[in-house]
């Protein structure tokens, strides 16, 4: 059966993913500048209230995935608390100066997080060579890769994920994400990926005239994710 991971980025969101029946959240902030460590109150009411399975993104800012030893220092502290907290899983990653992985980081990162799987994010869709980095990661006994196939949107990396997964698969889970919606999930799931990653967002909030908040307020929608699980259940909508 094909899993759902829903990227939600506050507690209504994750609120929506567990209603409607996704079976994982991977829990972040600010998703229009590619999601950041979501704080300490919202991982812990997501645990506390809810039950779906939820990982967290250990990312301290936007931007690229170079870190400072301030930087990487926080993320360190943010695993040892998530693990505190009781989350079900990480998703982090790191990148060297010439966008391959840092091997030694990332490394440390999952140690930490151990025994709590770890998922390596889109950092792998900027590594000039893949199919050399996804051997990188097995080798760190990473348990899945987010990718988009190194493209914009995932239905355009689909060639890049199928090869990926074709190579892989038996050693790593390949998550297909950016863009994933209930109308090309049905191209993922013929291609036989046994998870896929979507937003499922709908904009609820626009800007205001004060311009506080110029980038629009989404939410997850849950008639979406119902959608997306319907066709990946060989459901016709």
């Amino acid at each position: 059966m094909m899993k759902l991971e829903i990227c939600a980025n506050s507690y209504q969101s994750a609120l929506n993913a567990e209603q409607a029946g996704a079976h994982r959240i991977e829990l972040c902030s600010e998703l229009n500048s590619g999601g950041i460590t979501p704080s300490y109150g919202l991982i812990q009411k997501v645990i506390s209230e809810l039950s779906i399975e939820t990982y967290v993104l250990i990312r301290p800012r936007s931007g690229n995935f170079v870190y400072s030893k301030a930087e990487f220092d926080i993320m360190k502290q943010d695993i040892i608390k998530c693990k505190s907290l009781g989350v079900n899983g990480i998703v982090s990653g790191v990148l060297m100066e010439d966008n391959t992985i840092d091997v030694e980081r990332t490394k440390e990162l999952i140690s930490l997080a151990y025994p709590l799987p770890f998922t390596f994010h889109r950092a792998f869709d900027l590594i000039k060579n893949p199919i050399e980095g996804m051997q990188q990661l097995i080798d760190l006994k990473v348990n899945r890769v987010l990718t988009s196939g190194q493209k914009n949107k995932a239905l355009e990396g689909i060639t890049l994920l199928k090869n990926l997964k074709e190579k892989f698969s038996d050693h790593i889970i390949i998550l297909p994400g950016s863009g994933i919606n209930s109308k090309n999930v049905g191209d993922f799931k013929k291609v036989g990926f046994t998870e896929v990653h979507a937003s499922a967002s709908v904009t609820i909030k626009e800007s205001s005239a004060l311009n506080f908040d110029e980038i629009p307020q989404t939410v997850s929608n849950p008639e979406e994710i119902k959608r997306i699980l319907k066709i990946i259940n060989g459901k016709t909508l």
